[in-house]
């Protein structure tokens, strides 16, 4: 064998082993990825069954009268959580849950209503509001999750389906010392932003400025619009990878 041949074998050689390492690296890549979607899809469905469990317990402390209104044993709800504060239902979705409020607004984020800890949160009111019956403008969360718990059928109240049901457009909000309802007047998506979870305003000029701003902003023209000594009820949650927030703002209208 002349050296010419000899040359050419080798780089062969060396070339079938650089292959082989590559196709090894690229099975090893793609076996550390299927383990890692694995344990996410895993943590996922766990999340979202403890949270399934945790919902049906809640819902045990609920129920209607005679005249089919709701009655919250607001007392069975404390003793698992003290920081319920509410019970909150929107018609024309899942949405109907307790409402906790934490002293910030990250916990819930992260923590289901009896505080493990669980990615599909819970539904909280922003920590700067307070349940003195002087809330301008009161901001509740929830995530979007793709099983359509928690906030996930929020989105709904952008579809056609659900703007065409006056019945959707009351929401009921019930406390240990008031049952209120809520008028629906602006629905809509928006990029993340601080202004429309503004709970305070200086003078009446500011809170009809962002009436007029967030109503300017609604899919549909409800025919309402808070003045000021109005109390809002606004909605939110997460859409399309965290890029923007779908909202629902409400008038409180009466108590029942």
């Amino acid at each position: 064998m002349d050296g010419k041949h000899y040359g050419e074998n080798k780089t062969q050689k060396k070339r079938g082993v650089v292959k082989k390492i590559f196709v090894f690296l690229l099975f090893i890549v793609f076996i550390s990825a299927m383990i890692f979607s694995g344990i996410k899809i895993f943590n996922w469905l766990k999340d979202n069954k403890n949270s399934e469990n945790v919902t049906k317990d809640t819902k045990s402390a609920v129920s209607t009268d005679e005249n089919n209104k709701y009655k919250v044993d607001f007392k069975s709800l404390k003793e698992k959580n003290p920081d319920t504060i509410a019970w909150l239902k929107v018609n024309g979705t899942n949405i109907e849950y307790p409402v906790v409020k934490a002293n910030d607004n990250e916990f819930y984020m992260t923590h289901s209503f009896d505080k493990s800890k669980n990615k599909a949160g819970w539904i909280f009111m922003d920590y700067k509001n307070k349940l003195d019956g002087n809330n301008e403008n009161m901001v509740i969360y929830g995530h979007n999750r793709k099983d359509g718990s928690m906030f996930g059928t929020l989105k709904k109240v952008l579809t056609n389906d659900w703007l065409d049901n006056e019945n959707n457009f009351s929401i009921s909000f019930i406390t240990e010392s008031e049952r209120a309802k809520y008028q629906v007047f602006s629905v809509y998506k928006i990029e993340i932003e601080d202004y429309y979870i503004t709970t305070r305003f200086e003078t009446d000029e500011k809170f009809e400025e962002f009436v007029n701003k967030i109503k300017s902003r609604s899919v549909k023209d409800f025919g309402i619009t808070p003045r000021a000594g109005d109390n809002i009820l606004t909605l939110s949650t997460c859409a399309n990878n965290n890029k923007y927030r779908v909202v629902l703002h409400a008038k409180k209208i009466n108590q029942y």
